[in-house]
C-alpha cells in the first residue's frame, strides 16, 4: 500500500465510531511530521476518488494545523518553495470545477487561515495571487467562485492589509453589487456576512463606516426576504453589528425595528428566529440607548407586552414543585419564558426605568389579578426582573409593590408562591438597605411561613434563599427582634431535612439551601451567634463526616463553608476545638481516604474554609499547611479543558453549564470548560490569603506559589485569576524578606517583567486597578531599589500610556455629548464611565506617590516625562476630579522632593494660591495641604508666598460654614497648614502673634493625620510654656485641657500612643479643680475620670 493510500485509511480510521480504532489512528496521526502531514492532507483533499467525508476531514485537519501553528513553526518544517507551491495549489484547487461547494467552502477556510501567515507586521499582504483571485472571483459569472471570495473576506476581512484604502471603492462596489444586483440567495447571504465582517473589522474608522453605510439598507432588505425561509443567519450577523457598531444602523432604525417586530409578534415563526430578532432589538437598545429612546417609543409598548406574554408561555407538571433538582428550567434555557424575562430585564437596564417601568407596571397590575396562575407567576417574575433597571422608579413605590405581592405568599399554586420568593429576595438585593430598614416586618414573618411548605421543596428552598439576600445588606439591630424565631425555624428545617435525607437519600435541595442561610445569618449576627452555636455545629459536623456519597458532595461543601463562617463569626475561643476536628475531617482528602476530582464541587468550599480557619488560628494553622497546600497549589495550577468544534455546537453541549462556547466564525467554535475556572480563581485567592495571614510562616511555599501565580497575570480566561495574581505580589515580597534582601530582589526581578508586560495589555478596568495597586505596594515594599534605570524608563512608558488613554477616553465622552441622540440616559452612562476612569486615575496617582516616597528627588528626571499630564489635569476647564488629583501630585512633589521642587514653582505656586479660594471644597483641601507641605519642606525661598497665603487660610478657617461636613476637611487642613507655617517659618515677621488665634481654632478631630500633627505641635508649645499659648496667668489652661479631652472623647488619639501618653501626662500635671472641669462636656468629664484611674 502506498503512502497516500495508508494515509487515506488513517483518515477513515479517524472517522471510526469504534473508540479503539479511532484512538490508535489519533496516535499515528499525531506522530506524523508537520510537513508530511500538510502534504498528505492536501493530497487527500485534492483526490476526487475519495469520499466527501474523508476529504472534508482532511480539510478540517489542515485548517486546524494552520490555526494552531505560527509562521515560524511552519517555516521550520517547510521551505519557501514548498510554501509557494502550497499557496498556488490551494488557489488552483478552490477554482477546480469538480470540487463540490461544501468542500470548496472548507478550502476557503484553509485559505483564510493561510493568508494570516502572509500579512506581515507592516500590514503588507505577501500573497498577491490571492488578491488577484479575490478581484477575479468577485466579478466572475461563476456564482460558486463569487461566493468563495465573499467567504474568504468574511473570515478574514483584513485580507487587503495596509492597501485596504486603495481598494476601498472596489470593496464597497463589489459588496453592494452582490447585495443588490445578485439574484442568487447564497451569494447575497455570503455578501451580507462579508459586509458585516468588514464593517466590524473597521468599526473604529469613522471614514470607512460612513462609506459603508450605504450597504445597510440592502442588507436589511435581504434579511426581510430570507426570514420567510426561517433563516436566522442574517439576524445573527446583524446582532454583532448592533453590539459593536450600532451607529451604522441608526439611519435605518425604523426598518430594522419593523422587521424585528414582524418576527417577534408572529408565533408561526420558529423559536430560533423570534429569539434572534429579540436579541437584535435588545442588543441595539443596550448599545444605542439614546437612539432607541428618541426614535423607538412607538415600539416599546408592543415590545414590553410581548416580553411579558412570553413569560407566561410555560408548561407545568404536578410534580414540578416536589422535584429535588436545583437546575430550574436548565433544559428550557432558550424557551420563551426565559428569553422574555431576560429581554425585559436587559431592556429596562438599557433604556432606564423612566421609559420602561410605566409601560410594564400597567400590564403587570392586570396580570396579578388574572385567574390564570401563569399570568400571576409571570407578573411576579417581571417585578423581580425590573428591579435593577427600574430601581429609581420602583423605590418610591416599594410599599405599594410589596403590599400588592404579599397576598400571593398564600397563593394556591406553588409556582406562584415560588415566584413570590424570587421577587422578595431580588428586591432585598436591588433595594438594599432601604428594603431591610422599611420592610423587615413584612419580609421576615411571611418568608418564615413559606419555610413550612414541606410539600414543595422548590418553594421552601427559594424562601430560604431569599433570607440570604435579605441578610447580606441588613443591620444587626433590624434582625434582633426576630432572631430567636429565625433560629428556631432554621433549626427546625435543618433537623427535618437531615432526617428526610437519612430516610430518602435524594432529599437534599432544601437542606443545601438552609445550610447557606444559616451561614449567612451567622455572618450577619457575628458574636451574637455564639448563643446558637451549639444548636447548629453538631448538625454541620454530622453532615461533613457522613455526606460522602457522590450526590452529596455539594451539600458537604456547603456544610464546610457554613461551619467555617460560623467559626469566623463567634471567634477562635469558641470555635477552636471544633476547628481542629473539622480540619481533621477535611484533611482525610489529603491522606488518601477520599480522592477529590478536579471538578468536585466541594473543592472551592474546602479551600475557602481552610483560609477562614487559618485567620482564626493564626500561626497555629501552620502545621496544617503541608496537608492543605498540595490541593490548593494543584487547583491553582490546573489546566482548563478547551475544545475546538467544527460546525454547529451540539445542543447537549450548548446547554451544559460546565462548558461555554464562543463562535470564532461560521465554521468553528471554541469551547472552555468553565466549571473549573472559578475553582482555579478561588485557589489563587486563597494563596493570596495565606501569604497575607501567615507571612513568614508561608515562606516554604513561596517559590512554588510565585511560579504559579506570576504567569497567571496573563491568564485571560478569568478576571478573578488575574486579579488574585496581581494582589499576591506585595505579599509574596513581604514573605520573602525572611530570606534576606538578595532573595527579595531576585524574586522581584522575576516578577517585574511579567508585571510590566501586562500593565498596558490589561483590558478589564477592575483588573487594571489591582495591577496598579500592586505596583504601588511593591514599590513601597522595595524602596528606592525597586528599578534600575532601564526598568524605570519602561515603567514610566506604561504610566504615560495610561495617562494618554485616560485623556483619550475623556475626549471620546465629550464627543458623545454632542451626538444627535445624546440625552439624560446617555449622560448617566457617561458619568458612570467617568467615575470608572477617575478611579483608575487615582491609582495612577498612587503609583506616583509611592515613587516620590521611595525615590524623593531622584525621581524628578523620570517625573519630567509625565509632568505634561499633570499640567493637563490641572487646567481650570478640566473636571474638578482631574484638578484635585493634579494638586495631590504636586503636594507629593513638594513633600518628598523639598527644595528640589523649586524648578516647578512657576506652575504650582499660582495653582495652589488660586485653589485656596476655589468653591469646591476638595480642591481647597488639596491646595491647603500643599501650602502646609510647602511650609514644612520648601525652605526659606517661599516665606513671602506663605505670608501672602495666611489671610486666605484664616478666611477659610473662620468662615461661618467652615465646620460643615462639606468643608471640615479643608478647614482642618488649613489649620494644619498654619501650624506648619508657624513651626517652620518662625523668622517670619509677626508670626507668633498668630498663636492665640490658632489656639482658638482648636479642637480638630476629623482628619486623623492632621490631628496628630497639630496636637504634637500643641504639646511642644506646652512643654516650652509658650506665653502666647498659656495666656496671662495661665488663663488658657482650662481651654487647653478641654481641647485635649475632646480628641480623646472622639477616639481620634489612642491613649496608648506616644502622643496620647504625653497629653495624658500633661492633664495629670495640670490637675484642674473640679469647679473648672465641671463645666466640661459629659464626654470630656468621662475621659477625665478614665485618665484619673490610669
Amino acid at each position: 500500500m502506498d503512502e497516500l493510500s495508508e494515509f487515506n485509511q488513517l483518515l477513515n480510521n479517524l472517522l471510526s465510531t469504534e473508540t479503539e480504532f479511532r484512538q490508535k489512528a489519533e496516535k499515528i496521526y499525531n506522530a506524523i511530521p508537520l510537513n508530511n502531514k500538510i502534504r498528505l492532507l492536501f493530497m487527500a483533499i485534492s483526490d476526487d476518488t475519495k469520499s466527501e467525508e474523508t476529504r472534508h476531514l482532511a480539510a478540517i485537519l489542515m485548517r486546524r494545523i494552520l490555526f494552531k501553528s505560527t509562521m515560524e513553526e511552519l517555516s521550520k518544517e517547510m521551505d519557501e518553495n514548498y510554501f509557494t507551491q502550497l499557496k498556488n495549489s490551494i488557489l488552483a484547487l478552490v477554482q477546480k470545477d469538480t470540487i463540490p461547494m461544501v468542500l470548496r467552502k472548507k478550502i476557503c477556510d484553509i485559505i483564510s487561515e493561510l493568508v494570516t501567515k502572509f500579512i506581515d507586521d507592516d500590514g503588507n499582504n505577501r500573497w498577491p495571487e490571492l488578491l488577484n483571485f479575490m478581484f477575479t472571483a468577485a466579478n466572475s459569472t461563476n456564482l460558486e467562485l463569487k461566493e468563495c471570495s465573499l467567504i474568504i473576506l468574511n473570515t478574514y476581512p483584513n485580507i487587503f492589509g495596509k492597501e485596504q484604502n486603495k481598494y476601498l471603492d472596489f470593496i464597497k462596489k463589489m459588496l453592494l453589487k452582490c447585495l443588490v444586483e445578485e439574484s442568487n440567495e447564497q451569494v447575497k447571504l455570503a455578501a451580507l456576512k462579508a459586509t458585516i465582517s468588514f464593517i466590524l473589522d473597521n468599526s473604529e474608522d469613522k471614514t470607512i463606516i460612513k462609506i459603508m453605510s450605504d450597504t445597510i439598507l440592502p442588507m436589511l432588505q435581504i434579511t426581510n426576504t430570507v426570514i420567510e425561509n426561517d433563516d436566522n443567519q442574517p439576524l445573527l450577523s446583524l446582532i454583532e453589528l448592533a453590539e459593536k457598531c450600532p451607529q451604522i444602523l441608526r439611519p435605518n432604525f425604523n426598518l430594522l425595528m419593523q422587521i424585528c417586530m414582524k418576527i417577534i409578534t408572529n408565533k408561526d415563526c420558529s423559536e430560533s428566529l423570534r429569539h434572534s430578532a429579540i436579541e437584535l432589538v435588545v442588543s441595539f437598545a443596550e448599545n444605542a440607548a439614546g437612539t432607541f429612546r428618541k426614535r423607538g417609543s412607538s415600539y416599546l409598548i408592543p415590545l414590553v407586552s410581548q416580553f411579558l406574554m412570553m413569560m407566561t408561555d410555560l408548561e407545568y407538571d404536578d410534580g414540578w414543585s416536589q422535584r429535588e433538582d436545583n437546575d430550574e428550567d436548565e433544559e428550557d434555557s432558550n424557551s420563551d419564558h426565559i428569553i422574555g424575562e431576560t429581554a425585559l430585564d436587559r431592556l429596562a437596564c438599557a433604556l432606564g426605568g423612566k421609559i420602561v417601568f410605566p409601560l410594564a407596571i400597567n400590564i403587570i397590575s392586570q396580570m396579578l389579578q388574572n385567574v390564570d396562575w401563569k399570568q400571576r407567576y409571570a407578573a411576579l417574575m417581571a417585578i423581580s426582573a425590573l428591579g435593577e433597571g427600574c430601581n429609581k422608579q420602583m423605590l418610591p413605590m416599594l410599599d405599594q409593590i410589596i403590599t400588592a405581592i404579599l397576598p400571593f405568599i398564600g397563593d394556591a399554586h406553588p409556582r406562584v408562591r415560588y415566584a413570590v420568593c424570587i421577587a422578595m429576595g431580588q428586591m432585598a438585593s436591588d433595594f438594599a438597605p432601604v428594603f431591610q430598614q422599611q420592610f423587615h416586618d413584612k419580609f421576615i414573618p411571611n418568608l418564615l411561613l413559606l419555610l413550612d411548605d414541606n410539600q414543595n421543596p422548590k418553594v421552601q428552598s427559594n424562601a430560604a434563599a431569599a433570607f440570604v439576600n435579605f441578610f447580606e445588606e441588613a443591620k444587626q439591630k433590624i434582625i434582633l427582634p426576630y432572631l430567636n424565631a429565625i433560629v428556631d425555624k432554621f433549626e427546625q428545617v435543618l433537623k427535618l431535612k437531615i432526617d428526610e435525607l437519612m430516610k430518602n437519600g435524594n432529599k437534599k435541595l432544601v437542606l443545601e439551601q438552609i445550610v447557606i442561610s444559616i451561614a449567612s445569618l451567622a455572618d450577619l449576627t457575628q458574636e451574637l451567634f455564639i448563643n446558637y452555636y451549639d444548636r447548629f455545629m453538631p448538625y454541620l459536623k454530622f453532615i461533613i463526616e457522613n455526606a460522602n456519597h457522590k450526590d452529596l458532595r455539594l451539600l458537604r461543601g456547603k456544610a464546610i463553608e457554613c461551619a467555617s463562617l460560623i467559626g469566623l463569626a463567634v471567634g477562635s475561643e469558641k470555635f477552636c476545638n471544633d476547628a481542629s476536628q473539622i480540619m481533621n475531617l477535611l484533611l482525610r482528602t489529603q491522606t488518601g481516604e477520599v480522592i477529590l476530582e478536579d471538578d468536585d464541587p466541594q473543592l472551592s468550599y474546602m479551600i475557602t474554609s481552610w483560609v477562614r480557619i487559618c485567620k482564626l488560628l493564626g500561626p497555629k494553622f501552620e502545621p496544617y499547611l503541608p496537608m492543605v497546600m498540595p490541593q490548593v497549589l494543584k487547583t491553582a495550577s490546573m489546566k482548563i479543558e478547551m475544545a475546538f468544534i467544527e460546525g454547529d455546537v451540539d445542543s447537549s453541549c450548548e446547554n451544559n453549564s460546565d462548558w461555554k462556547f464562543f463562535n470564532i466564525n461560521d465554521q468553528q467554535n471554541f469551547g472552555i470548560k468553565v466549571s473549573c475556572l472559578d475553582d482555579k480563581a478561588t485557589a489563587c485567592e486563597m494563596l493570596v490569603c495565606y501569604a497575607r495571614e501567615l507571612k513568614h510562616g508561608f515562606v516554604n511555599y513561596l517559590e512554588e506559589t510565585v511560579k504559579i501565580l506570576v504567569p497567571l497575570l496573563r491568564y485571560y480566561l478569568h478576571d478573578g485569576v488575574r486579579t488574585a495574581a496581581a494582589q499576591s505580589l506585595p505579599y509574596l515580597l513581604d514573605c520573602a524578606k525572611i530570606r534576606g534582601d538578595n532573595y527579595v530582589y531576585e524574586l522581584w526581578n522575576y516578577i517585574l517583567p511579567h508585571l510590566l508586560y501586562v500593565l498596558d495589555q490589561e483590558s478589564e478596568n477592575d483588573v487594571l486597578i489591582e495591577l496598579l495597586v500592586s505596583l504601588a505596594d511593591c514599590i513601597t515594599t522595595l524602596g528606592m531599589n525597586a528599578f534600575n534605570e532601564q526598568q524605570m524608563e519602561e515603567m514610566i512608558k506604561k504610566l504615560d500610556f495610561h495617562f494618554n488613554e485616560h485623556f483619550e477616553r475623556s475626549k471620546e465622552r465629550q464627543e458623545k455629548r454632542h451626538d444627535e441622540d445624546y440625552d439624560d440616559g446617555v449622560e448617566e452612562i457617561l458619568n458612570d464611565e467617568d467615575d470608572d476612569d477617575i478611579y483608575i486615575l487615582t491609582k495612577l496617582v498612587d503609583v506616583l506617590h509611592s515613587l516620590f516616597v521611595s525615590y524623593n528627588e531622584k525621581f524628578l528626571p523620570y517625573f519630567n516625562h509625565l509632568f505634561k499630564h499633570i499640567i493637563n489635569l490641572a487646567k481650570p476647564e478640566a473636571p474638578v476630579s482631574h484638578q484635585q488629583w493634579a494638586i495631590c501630585v504636586i503636594d507629593d512633589l513638594i513633600e518628598f522632593t523639598g527644595v528640589k521642587s523649586i524648578d516647578y514653582k512657576d506652575f504650582y505656586l499660582p495653582l495652589l494660591m488660586n485653589n485656596l479660594k476655589n468653591p469646591h471644597s476638595e480642591l481647597r483641601q488639596a491646595a491647603v495641604y500643599g501650602i502646609g507641605v510647602l511650609a514644612k519642606h520648601g525652605g526659606k525661598t517661599f516665606e513671602q508666598f506663605l505670608a501672602d497665603c495666611i489671610p486666605t487660610l484664616v478666611a477659610i478657617i473662620q468662615d461661618s460654614n467652615s465646620r460643615n461636613a462639606e468643608n471640615i476637611f479643608a478647614t482642618e487642613n488649613a489649620i494644619s497648614a498654619v501650624t506648619k507655617i508657624i513651626e517652620f517659618n518662625g523668622g517670619m515677621a509677626g508670626i507668633d502673634s498668630l498663636l492665640p488665634c490658632w489656639l482658638s481654632w482648636l479642637p480638630i478631630w476629623e482628619d486623623e493625620e492632621e490631628v496628630i500633627y497639630v496636637y504634637s505641635f500643641l504639646y511642644q508649645l506646652l512643654e516650652r510654656n509658650h506665653p502666647q499659648i498659656l495666656g496671662t496667668d495661665n488663663c488658657n489652661v482650662p481651654r487647653i485641657e478641654s481641647i485635649i479631652l475632646e480628641v480623646f472623647a472622639r477616639n481620634v488619639i489612642e491613649h496608648t500612643s506616644e502622643l496620647g501618653q504625653k497629653l495624658i501626662s500633661y492633664i495629670k500635671f495640670v490637675n484642674l479643680d473640679k469647679s473648672i472641669t465641671s463645666t466640661f462636656s459629659s464626654e470630656q468629664q468621662q475621659v477625665l475620670e478614665q485618665i484619673a484611674n490610669l
